[in-house]
This record gives structure tokens, sequence and C-alpha cells, in this order.
């Protein structure tokens, strides 16, 4: 675009969504309205990183809705006959529809029914076999890179889905060029990209348009969900469909994309998921990745994942306040990075070059808060730190004056644990709860994500007492977290604190069961006067009696008083 002054205007959101064709008609257009040579918009590529997990599909609407009877005067045997029929040409009517669609998926629909359109009773189902389908078809795509390009089919113009006399009447029209009233638009209505591709002052008439910058099963999602109005998502392509539908400007299926990406969101995808969202502007999925890298830092950093994200998500990471991890964790994961990172810039792999890639990023790991065995062991061995660096760091440790460093050098506020009280009040008699090796158990659910790092639990009443604990921590029969530790109890009615070796992630919505076998005086305190539900801040808890339990622990009273977790 070219201002009153021939200056070139550029918006780079709205470029980066044009098609690669409008992009370049475009620039065209700047060049010949501007010869004095405006500046070029440097190339931007989004890179997708696809997941793994299992495949979802969602509706967005009914594609089959049930009809209602003409008339409700019928009645006995007349009734049933009727009811008879209609389900069986439902029936019938439904798998061809369902034959359609597969055709259509396999990019190779050929109708042989004339008069095919009488055999859908919606808009939508009509719709719905032109997706992918070269019948009319009078654009076609040429989506992803060169060595993997797909040529997929597109309707400018639908009025022949409505009547078999209609087709013969398009193609009469479209031969002689004459125009056609109110048309309906499939592809222009679905995005107003689509609509300023084909129909606004940069419209163009080509017959194949080139989208290198899409994946062809992202873009064929996308056409999906314009012609069916239906959502079908993958792990392998989510991404990616998010991008061509922020590209195409599509944001119901760009929602549907991020709402897919919460769902499946864990310690192993959030560092990758935290960087592509910041990428496509998601704020809401970038809080939510920041709540599962606090909480579950050692495991996200650790991850493969970490490895893939760009140098300002990595300083992003590193600089955060709430990471609930050691500074080792965090150093050692730095390095890993810069492996990553010299062979994707094709640099020999040594001390010097990882250094270069971290650049100052390695100021922000706080080096100087670690235990000094960990720095000793580690840090002043890795090569990454020079002498001088080094010799510091020691005298900061021992020396009376200190001196001064350009690492930071305040420890990490990590998260503070919160804790889910459940009993109104505890108790001992001379019938006092007794263990002898068995499960004590109960269930409980959320209302929103949380982590769970531990369990709170009694000790001894008859003194100071050492017990030996087994936790765990189940979902559906499935083992998420457990740990065998050991902990001193002083003989009081506190609850004392037993950890998971890592948070466990608890989605809302579904009853998870916690479970522990304590070993060791068999006389302790017991909790009673339970409640089934606990308000704790933002969260709240619901709680069930578990079949595992055999030792008597119930919501009304017994063990397990306290869930300790992160929110």
């Amino acid at each position: 675009m070219v201002d009153a002054k021939g200056r070139n205007m550029k918006c780079l959101t709205f470029f980066l969504m044009l098609p690669e064709s409008v992009k370049s008609r475009s620039s065209k257009s700047s060049k010949a309205a501007s010869p004095s040579g405006s500046s070029k918009l440097p190339p931007v590529c989004y890179e997708i990183i696809t997941l793994k997990g299992k495949k979802k599909k969602k509706m967005a609407a009914d594609i089959f809705p049930a009809k209602k009877s003409a008339s409700g005067a019928n009645s006995g045997s007349s009734g049933a006959v009727a009811a008879s029929n209609a389900t069986a040409a439902a029936t019938a009517t439904s798998t061809t529809v369902q034959q359609y669609q597969q055709q259509n998926l396999n990019n190779n629909n050929t109708i042989q029914n004339c008069n095919w359109q009488g055999l859908y009773s919606t808009i939508r189902e009509r719709n719905s076999v032109m997706f992918n389908n070269e019948l009319m078809a009078d654009v076609h795509f040429l989506v992803g890179q060169p060595g993997g390009t797909e040529r997929l089919p597109g309707h400018r113009v639908r009025l022949s889905s409505h009547s078999p006399i209609t087709t013969a009447a398009v193609a009469t029209v479209t031969i002689n060029k004459q125009p056609i009233s109110q048309p309906n638009y499939v592809l222009a209505v679905g995005s107003s990209v689509f609509h300023a591709m084909f129909y606004g002052e940069l419209a163009e008439n080509k017959g194949e348009i080139r989208i290198p910058d899409v994946e062809p099963a992202a873009f064929l999602a996308m056409l999906k969900y314009i012609y069916c109005d239906e959502i079908d998502l993958s792990a392998d392509t989510v991404l990616a469909t998010l991008y061509a539908a922020k590209k195409y400007i599509v944001p119901h299926l760009a929602r549907a994309c991020v709402n897919f990406l919460e769902t499946s969101l864990s310690a192993k995808n959030a560092c990758v998921l935290l960087s592509q969202s910041c990428l496509f502007e998601e704020p809401e999925l970038t809080q939510r990745c920041w709540e599962v890298i606090d909480a579950q830092a050692e495991l996200a950093l650790r991850s493969e994942g970490f490895c893939d994200i760009d140098a300002q998500t990595l300083e992003s990471i590193l600089q955060r306040e709430t990471l609930n991890t050691k500074e080792l964790v965090v150093f050692e994961a730095a390095l890993c990075w810069a492996e990553a990172e010299c062979q994707r810039k094709e640099i020999t792999l040594s001390i010097d070059n990882k250094r270069k890639v971290l650049g100052k990023a390695v100021y922000l790991i706080r080096i100087p808060t670690m235990a000094l065995d960990d720095f000793a062991n580690g840090a002043a061995q890795s090569g990454v730190l020079t002498l001088n660096e080094t010799n510091d760091i020691f005298l900061w440790y021992t020396a009376a004056k200190k001196p001064e460093l350009q690492f930071a050098s305040e420890p990490r506020r990590g998260l503070s644990p919160q804790r889910c009280h459940r009993f109104q009040s505890c108790a001992y008699r001379s019938n006092q709860w007794r263990y002898r090796g068995r499960c004590d158990s109960i269930q409980f659910a959320v209302d929103k994500r949380v982590f769970i790092a531990g369990f709170g639990l009694y000790g001894s009443s008859c003194g100071s007492a050492e017990y030996s604990a087994k936790i765990e921590l189940k979902r559906q029969g499935v083992l998420l977290g457990h740990n065998l530790t050991k902990y001193f109890s002083d003989g009081s009615s506190n609850t004392f604190p037993v950890w998971f070796e890592y948070p466990v992630q608890i989605e809302p919505d579904t009853f998870y069961t916690a479970s522990v076998v304590l070993d060791g005086s068999e006389l302790s305190y017991f909790g009673q006067e339970g409640v089934t539900e606990v308000q704790c801040g933002k969260v709240t808890y619901q709680f069930q009696c578990s079949s595992d339990s055999t030792n008597g622990t119930g919501v009304q009273g017994g063990q397990i008083p306290e869930l300790i977790f992160y929110a």
C-alpha cells in the first residue's frame, strides 16, 4: 500500500496472513506506485513443531440433525410403519453420506448419481460433498514446500449443489463468462482473506494458487471446517492448522486449535507450546504454559522439546522468577539447548561454540545460588565459564569481601505450596489408628488444573517416631506418581509433608485416587468430621470414598488429611 506521499505502508500482521499469490501482487503494485525503491519486507517463516499424541475429532455442529415428523395425527400401526420407513431411509442416507465423505478425504470422489443432490436434505450436507472434490472446482491450491506439494481443489462460487439442473446452468454461465446473480461464496464466506483473494481489489483469476508456507494436511483441515462445519484435529498437525487458521483469519477454527493445545498441555511439550503461543499471540495459552513450566520445571527443562525452542524463549525461561527447581537443573538444560543450537547452526560442537550461542543468556543462570557442591562438581568443571568467572564465583562462596558478578545472585522465588485440609478435627483414643501394612486411600477431583506435590500425613500419638511411607497417585487405575520415603513425627497432632519426586499434573473434573501405605508406630492420630467439598483459594476440591482403601479411611475420617499442591 502507498500513501499520498508515495511512502510504502505495510501491515506485518495482515501481510503475513495473505496468501503468497496476493503478497506477490501487492509487492508488484507497491513497486509500480513507488519506483524510487521502497524497503522490502524481510521474509518471515513460522516453524511449526508437531506434537505426538492421539487424534481428536470434534464436530462444530451436527451434520445430520434428527428429522421431525410432518404430522403428529397418525398413530397405531400407520405411525409404526412411517417410523420404520423413516429409520430405513435415514440409515441408507447416512451410509451414502459417509461413503462420499470417505471418498472426499482420499481426494478421489467420483459422483456416479446424476441426482446426487437429492441424497442430502441440508445445505451443510451438500457442501460437505464438495469438500476436497474435483467436481466443479474452479480453483486449485498448490500447498506445501517443493517436493511435498499437494494439489487441493476449491470452489469460488457454489450454486450447483442445490439441484442437478443448476449444474448445467453454471457450466453454461461459466463458459459464456456471464455474471451470476446472488451466488453462495463458500471460500469467501469462510475467510476474509479468501474474499480478498477472489473478490477484493487484489483479486486473482488464476486457476492455481501456490501456498508454500502451509502444510497440506493443515490446509485440508481448514477447508474441511469451511465446507463441512467440522473440526478435525490431530496432535501432529494442530500447530500447523493453527497457523493456517491465523493466516486466513478463521477465528473459530483457531480457537478450537488453542483449546486442543490447552487440553494436551504437559511438561513434555510446555516449552515448545510456550514458544509457539508467543509466536501466534495467544496470551491465554502462554499463561497455561507458564503454569506447567513453573510447577514442573525440572520435567519441562529436561524434556526434548526444551532444546527446540528459540533463543528469545530460552531467555524468558532462564530469567523466570518462579521456576520451581534447582539452579543446577537450569544450568544443565541451558547446556543441552546450546548443543542443539550448534547443530541447527551447523557449527562444530565445542565448549567455545556453546558459550557463543548462549551469549548473554548465560548470565541469566543464577549460578551463585547453587549449592557449593553443585557448583564445584558441575558448572565449575563444565568449561563454559571462563577461569576468571569460576574464580570469582568461588570467592563469592567463601570470601568475606565478595567480588562483583555478572551473574544474578538472588535465589529464585519459586512457588509456595498450598494445602487442602479435608478434616475439621483430629483425635486419638485408646483404640487408635493402626496400620499393619494396609492401604489408606481417598478419591478427589478439582475444578481447575493443579499440581499435586505431596500429602500431609499424621504421625504417632505416643511421642516422636519415624514412619516409612509409600505414596501413590492414580487416575482410573493408571499410576501417575509415586514415592517411597520416610518422615519423622514429633508426637504432635500436626501433619507432616511427604513429597512426590515430581509434582503430578491434575486435570479438572476427573477423579484421582490418593493412596498411602504406612509402616511404623501402630498408633497414630486420625482425622474426623471430614467434608466432601473444600475451597482452597481459587480451587474447589471434592472428595469421595475409594475402593482401594482397606484400612478404614473414607470421607468422614481416617488418614491422608492434606493434599499439598501448586496452582
